[in-house]
């Protein structure tokens, strides 16, 4: 199964693919997703030279599926953009083809790693690579503005791998997105509120340009 066109920021060659996973890409996932889209626009302008493609998908995901209706409103709340979201069911291509793979939770990772495809440096939880981000110095990255967003989002994914063994989560729960599928729309929001929050220093990180105040 061919991944669907048109779910990324850019679609062309030189690219770097971030792909979000939860478990039913119904939840996080997708807020993950367009809560990324959206900060990469505020900081980039045209998205579509930065060349950051941002996906999503699940490990149980519902395949063709909407958004939970919470998930919309929090994304209204940010200001983001919900539509045309369909889920999908995370596939082995959507692991090959990604540069940079960040999970929701601890398990979504184990489970990302274990199809294989040499995942292991490039995944990481949403709040995991946060924190790795928050430890590297923006001077040793590429300057996006000479070698490109590109460039310097490898070089950022590198860094935190090299990094992973040395800055160890205070607890295993600091790592963890957790599922607010079901719940009332305060824990939607308050969800949304911490996948913003770690969002916040990795987009400033994979372009160098700090949000607008």
């Amino acid at each position: 199964m061919t991944a669907p066109e048109g779910r990324g920021i850019a679609g062309r060659a030189g690219t770097f693919r971030i792909l979000h996973v939860s478990t039913g890409n119904v939840c996080r996932s997708p807020i993950t997703e367009r809560l990324t889209r959206h900060a990469l626009v505020d900081r980039l302008g045209d998205p579509l030279q930065g060349g950051l493609i941002v996906e999503s998908a699940g490990t149980w995901g519902h395949e063709g599926a909407p958004m939970e209706a919470n998930a919309e409103v929090v994304l209204a709340d940010f200001g983001a953009d919900a539509t045309g979201f369909t889920g999908r069911e995370l596939l082995d291509e959507h692991v090959i083809r990604a540069d940079l793979v960040l999970t929701a939770t601890r398990d979504h990772r184990a489970q990302v790693i274990s199809m294989g495809h040499s995942a292991g440096l490039r995944t990481f939880t949403l709040k995991e690579f946060t924190r790795l981000v928050r430890a590297i110095d923006p001077a040793t990255l590429p300057d996006a503005r000479e070698e490109g967003v590109v460039e310097r989002a490898r070089a950022l994914v590198r860094a935190a791998a090299a990094l992973r063994g040395w800055l160890l989560a205070p607890t295993a729960e600091a790592d963890e997105v957790y599922d607010p599928y079901g719940a009332p729309i305060t824990f939607f929001r308050s969800i949304g509120d911490e996948i913003s929050q770690a969002l916040d220093p990795v987009v400033t990180a994979l372009t160098g340009v700090s949000a607008p105040r």
